[in-house]
């Protein structure tokens, strides 16, 4: 039977096609989503500018919830104790401990120009060498720098090349910074949001690859604060033991090796949002590709129901039949699974730069991909594959010969009731999810509303022959009957072949319901939480960028300015008392210094939000048994835990609740010490000159979405990436199913053409169908993706009416028909380039 198995290889090319290409993309997507969950478990991330240093000493990067379960990365930079610096120092078996500060700055170039520097962990240049000029500007002209104090330039380690160290009003430049400009001469460095006139005093260079270019400055005038400690051990005193031995404060963490990293760029502080990613996009993976290779197998062992009748006639029991279906299916799928795990490395490397480009995961961060999430994939796929041939071969085995004969000439559409009970069983499931999602707040919409899409089109490809019968009503079927006899025969096969082209419909479905679905649930979130976080805000101008108190009163006593309020942005957690609505998940923090919030105040006045005061929800303040003039405990973004009185209980949109706090208060605990913005209230057009404070811009309202953190940038990439595997999928299974389905037609095309009807005729009838095919898997598809889209524009804006670009929808509809029709052109004047009699006698279709 196994000879026989692989012989039948030969004349079922474009079946057996199908399986191996949907097996291979399938295998190579597991790869990528192992790869995708071992780098979250590793977050292993080479240190550059640290690297120097054996043994980095740092702040916990992560948030732990004191009574709750999970960890959430600050949004801050968590600085150390100063003093931990000289008791590091003292520690046996240390040589020496250098602290180390990074904070934004500015160089000015001679243009007038400035290049701005962010901390090393908001951007970096990444593959940028350590020669002069290879830093390439941004936007605007905008290099990514970062300040620090001289004395830690022996962590990377940096080494002079012209001048000297740096003294007071002073600074030593990376040379990639320095352009025309020698020691001696005068540069503008903006610190703080304020340009200041100093001495380039040197030149450095790296002694290997650092993407930030560094800033150096004397270290008395650096800023306050300790971000990192390098710790390097004494001669014959070993990186582990010195590790070991260290005795550090609570929230305080020593790291080596590839973990140092963790230390030097922010954000790589949880692999919380890679494993959430890495699992939703695998058991997507995993089902979508069960269901188009189930499709495709069971298309193709139903349109061998003759030569299969004609062996189990001619003496094969029902066991060698099912043998010879699974040994086919199985060598054609493994050696499909073995060529998508040899791809796996490459779609992992392109997905996993897909999100370091995103921002989703730092650029520093490693991708790392061993032997084990290939072995994961094998395995996974491995039973996906065996499972859905068991099933075709079981059927295949179990027929008579007789009736599998009889339903070669008449296929029958009639569905199991098992199969009918199952579908009606994801059906109720579908219906059920959508009911209950606009019940939920908006961070639970999407978890509870997004498997709806995934339910639906399931019950969608078990039913997929009863849709098609059912969709067929005479409304329709009238119009394309008014096609003349290629209508009508389109009409007469959608109906008798309705299991055959269910095969078509199953993925355009699956691919329409997930990437629609996912598409539209992602931007109708982001647009709910960027108005609920924008629209109770007023003014019409909105200044960025780092914003100092020079610019703030300067813009403040402007003609025409009615109210101003710098704006600060962050996330925390109520720690005393605790509130347990917000464990891992932080409550967004938003910092004010004037009178431009709109939401209703019940309690209280925003006008006594200065010093250290909080205007709490008064939902929250109810839960939380506290009142105005109750003093709480905020765990601010850089780890500092801040008591503040609550002056004021101020209401917010539903689902989307902010803590206020005064700007400066919330300012000091960020990693730039800035305010972000500046929303002013204007009664007459804005005169001001930001040329005095480089790297700030000024603009409309669209500003205030600028930089916002709505907590949906995972969800987003996760949507995104579903979508494409969708897309992937539906070109691929539609365009091989519908190539295998008229392929296999060949006998009836020939008799048709035998009894009058013209290539043309038929071409006409062909396309047809596959219009009525595409466009009733778009119909499906798009009402199941309904089930998802509209509760989750329900729980977030209020309504059902989605937000979102117009032209993915009408894109997608372009993309589906253009992979149905064409396909289905060409494979037909393949299926009829022999004469009728050659096609009527052909051993295959």
């Amino acid at each position: 039977m196994f000879r026989l198995a692989v012989t039948t290889l030969r004349y079922r090319t474009a079946a057996f096609l199908a399986i191996f290409v949907a097996v291979l993309l399938g295998g190579a997507l597991l790869a990528a989503a192992g790869g995708l969950l071992e780098t979250g478990l590793r977050l292993n991330a080479p240190p550059q500018r640290l690297s120097a240093a054996p043994v980095v000493v740092s702040g916990d990067p992560a948030y732990h919830p004191p009574n709750g379960s999970g960890s959430a990365a600050f949004p801050e930079r968590h600085r150390v104790d100063a003093g931990l610096v000289a008791k590091l120092a003292s520690a046996p078996g240390v040589s020496k401990a250098i602290a180390d500060r990074s904070f934004p700055a500015a160089v000015t170039d001679a243009t007038g120009n400035s290049s701005e520097a962010g901390t090393p962990s908001a951007s970096s240049t990444a593959g940028a060498s350590n020669s002069p000029g290879a830093v390439a500007p941004g936007e605007g002209g905008v290099r990514a720098l970062a300040g620090h104090a001289w004395s830690s330039a022996g962590l990377t380690p940096y080494d002079l090349t012209a001048g000297r160290a740096p003294l007071g009003g002073q600074v030593v430049l990376d040379e990639r910074l320095v352009g025309s400009a020698k020691p001696g001469d005068r540069v503008t460095v903006v610190v703080g949001g304020e340009p200041r006139t100093v001495v380039l005093a040197g030149v450095a260079r790296a002694q290997h690859r650092v993407d930030v270019p560094a800033v150096f400055f004397a270290d008395a005038d650096v800023p306050a604060g300790v971000d990192a400690i390098g710790v390097f051990p004494e001669d014959g005193t070993s990186v582990r033991d010195l590790t070991k031995r260290l005795q550090l404060p609570q929230g305080v963490k020593a790291y080596t090796g590839d973990d140092r990293g963790v230390a030097e760029y922010q954000g790589i502080a949880t692999s919380l949002p890679l494993i959430i990613m890495s699992g939703v996009f695998g058991g997507m993976v995993a089902v979508v590709m069960a269901l188009v290779v189930s499709a495709t197998i069971g298309l193709s062992v139903r349109q061998r129901r003759r030569e299969l009748a004609l062996l189990r006639a001619s003496g094969a029991t029902p066991r060698q039949v099912g043998k010879m279906v699974i040994a086919e299916t199985m060598l054609v799928g493994l050696i499909g699974l073995a060529i998508g795990l040899l791809c796996g490395r490459f779609v992992g490397n392109w997905i996993f730069g897909m999100l370091a480009d995103g921002g989703i995961v730092p650029p520093q961060l490693r991708y790392d991909q061993g032997p084990l999430p290939f072995a994961g994939a094998a395995i996974l796929t491995f039973p996906v594959l065996r499972l859905t041939v068991g099933f075709a071969a079981g059927r295949a085995a179990r027929i008579r010969p007789i009736q599998a004969l009889a339903e070669a000439a008449v296929p029958n559409v009639a569905l199991s009731r098992i199969r009918v009970i199952i579908g009606l069983v994801f059906a109720g499931a579908t219906v059920a999810i959508a009911l209950s999602t606009p019940f939920m707040g908006p961070a639970n919409a999407a978890a509870i509303g997004g498997p709806a899409g995934l339910t639906g089109s399931i019950a969608v490809a078990i039913l997929a022959p009863l849709v098609i019968q059912r969709a067929l009503v005479p409304r329709i079927t009238r119009l394309v009957e008014k096609r003349g006899t290629s209508g009508v025969l389109a009409v007469i096969n959608l109906r008798v072949r309705a299991v055959q082209f269910g095969a078509i419909l199953i993925p355009i479905t699956i691919a329409t319901a997930i990437a629609v679905g996912n598409i539209y649930s992602q931007t109708t979130q982001q647009k709910a939480a960027v108005e609920a976080f924008t629209s109770n805000l007023a003014g019409d101008v909105v200044i960025t960028g780092g914003i100092p108190a020079s610019l703030t009163k300067a813009a403040s006593e402007l003609p025409g300015v009615a109210a101003s309020s710098e704006l600060v942005r962050s996330k925390g957690w109520i720690e005393e008392p605790y509130d347990t609505s917000h464990t891992s998940d932080a409550w967004p923090l938003l910092g004010l210094s004037g009178p431009i919030y709109k939401d209703k105040v019940t309690k209280g006045s925003l006008d006594d939000l200065t010093g250290n005061t909080v205007a709490l929800p008064p939902g929250t303040a109810k839960k939380l048994k506290v009142d105005v003039g109750s003093e709480i405990g905020l765990r601010l973004g850089d780890d500092a835990l801040v008591k503040v009185k609550v002056v004021a209980l101020a209401e917010g949109p539903s689902g989307y609740q902010s803590l206020l706090l005064p700007a400066q208060l919330l300012a000091a605990h960020t990693t730039t010490g800035l305010p972000s913005q500046l929303v002013l209230k204007t009664t007459d057009k804005l005169h001001l000159d930001l040329s005095k404070w480089p790297g700030t811009t000024m603009g409309g309202r669209e500003l205030l979405a600028d930089g916002l953190d709505t907590g949906l940038g995972v969800d987003a990439w996760i949507g995104y990436l579903l979508a494409a595997i969708a897309v992937a999928y539906t070109a691929i299974a539609s365009v091989n199913t519908i190539a295998v389905a008229v392929l296999d037609r060949r006998r009836e095309f020939g008799l048709q053409r035998l009894t009058g009807s013209t290539r043309r005729e038929v071409s006409r009838m062909l396309g047809l169908e596959g219009l009525l095919i595409a466009a009733l898997g778009l119909v499906s598809g798009l009402i199941t993706a309904a089930f998802t889209v509209l509760p989750i524009a329900l729980a977030t804006r209020g309504g059902p009416i989605p937000s979102g670009p117009a032209w993915v929808l009408a894109a997608w509809i372009a993309v589906v028909l253009l992979l149905v029709l064409p396909t289905t052109a060409i494979t037909g004047r393949i299926a009829m380039r022999a004469k009728p009699m050659d096609a009527l006698s052909s051993p295959v279709g």
